[in-house]
């Protein structure tokens, strides 16, 4: 146990100071002095997806990450879980060296278990992750550092973070895994892997894998959002370019309403379960990702006989709902295959997800708050204690459903 969390810790370590800028390596010399992310953007259009092949910026980085989690991926093929996580498990690093750089894996079993308890099957996450096609760059509004990759198959999306956003993902990591287990349905992101990716002569970069919110139908998505449940920075300038994926915010859904039937009492008390255990993690600043798209012929037939119990099935331990009086906490299911992201409507289907739950409310937000209190004096931001924002996101979401 001890060699393992002494892995860990090397494994997080800041980068050196000798290290070079990992960012030289596919960035003009002009980009070097700011980030990666900025330089992008200025460079290329601010929303959508764009395919990352020979030539484009991050190439590079993309085919070390494809290359790297192939890899590690048939450790797992090849060592699958015995059982749930142990500790140690939580702790381990695994370190591959390939030609020009290195690829840790962070709590690889944990993960390796966590995929299989979803249903993924490794082979599919390794086609998905490895060289059999090109990432997709995903712009996002965020104004973090962060840069989003989704896999050829928009099935992944991979996002880099920073080193105090990892340790907080892997303090959390087995409360995490104890809260998906508990909750099958639960809408926090499912996260799939942490990664340190270190190039030769280069600093360290971390990044996350994650199941897409949007899987299995990105291609049709009609309308994005990210909601935080506040006002401040929250509008973005639609475009009216139909081919291009746009993030829009909380004063974009103004007017609007998330028409759920019979599935809103479920989602309801959902968000309650799953802020509560952010709240109880000391996490603030995450986003309700929410798109929809309208029903096609057999999505429409699905979602017209769910508010029929006879016809639907029902989680949260509930084995025969005829026989019972329903908790607050039942979903309706048809009887079709549904990933845990996806409520269907009367016209539309929807997917949600609670996103970004890395942000401790420590000093540094704590401090923040402090000044947007004089900075935004009587207006609704985003800094605020996480008893707060769990109960703000929750109202916002009670308030703009049916």
């Amino acid at each position: 146990m001890a060699e393992a969390s002494s892995g860990l810790c090397q494994a997080l370590a800041p980068p050196s100071p000798e290290a070079g800028d990992i960012t030289s390596h596919w960035v003009s010399p002009g980009c070097q002095r700011r980030s990666l992310f900025w330089c992008l953007r200025r460079k290329k259009p601010s929303h959508g997806l764009l395919e990352i092949g020979p030539g484009h910026e991050l190439h590079p980085l993309a085919s070390m990450m494809q290359a790297g989690l192939w890899a590690a991926t048939q450790v797992s093929l090849k060592q699958p879980p015995a059982g749930p996580p142990t500790e140690k498990d939580f702790s381990e690093v695994l370190t591959q060296a390939h030609k020009g750089f290195e690829l840790d894996t962070l709590a690889g079993p944990a993960f390796a278990w966590l995929r299989h308890s979803l249903g993924l099957a490794e082979e599919d996450y390794q086609d998905a992750l490895g060289p059999g096609g090109p990432y997709l760059q995903f712009f996002s509004p965020s104004k973090s550092k962060s840069i989003f990759f989704l896999s050829h198959d928009r099935r992944f999306f991979l996002k880099t973070q920073q080193r105090r956003e990892v340790q907080v993902l892997l303090a959390h990591l087995p409360r995490y895994v104890q809260h998906l287990q508990r909750h099958p349905y639960t809408l926090l992101t499912r996260l799939l892997g942490v990664h340190t990716l270190r190039m030769a002569q280069g600093k360290k970069e971390y990044f996350i894998v994650m199941l897409s919110v949007f899987y299995p139908a990105s291609g049709r998505l009609l309308e994005l959002y990210d909601i935080k449940g506040c006002e401040v920075d929250r509008w973005v300038e639609p475009v009216s370019d139909d081919c291009s994926i746009v993030v829009l915010k909380d004063l974009n859904f103004q007017g609007k309403t998330i028409h759920l039937g019979p599935q809103r009492t479920w989602l309801l008390y959902q968000m309650e379960l799953d802020t509560a255990f952010l709240r109880d993690l000391n996490v603030m600043d995450y986003s309700l990702i929410l798109a929809f798209h309208q029903h096609q012929d057999g999505e429409r037939t699905e979602a017209s006989s769910l508010p029929q119990a006879s016809s639907a099935r029902f989680v949260e331990g509930i084995q025969n709902p005829e026989e019972v009086e329903l908790p607050q906490n039942y979903r309706l299911l048809s009887g079709g295959p549904h990933a845990p992201n996806i409520l269907d409507g009367p016209e539309q289907r929807y997917f949600l997800g609670l996103v970004d739950l890395a942000t401790v409310y420590g000093l540094r937000r704590r401090l923040e708050y402090l000044w947007k209190m004089l900075w935004y004096s009587g207006r609704n931001f985003s800094t605020v204690n996480p008893t707060r924002y769990a109960r703000r996101l929750c109202q916002w979401v009670e308030a703009h459903s049916d």
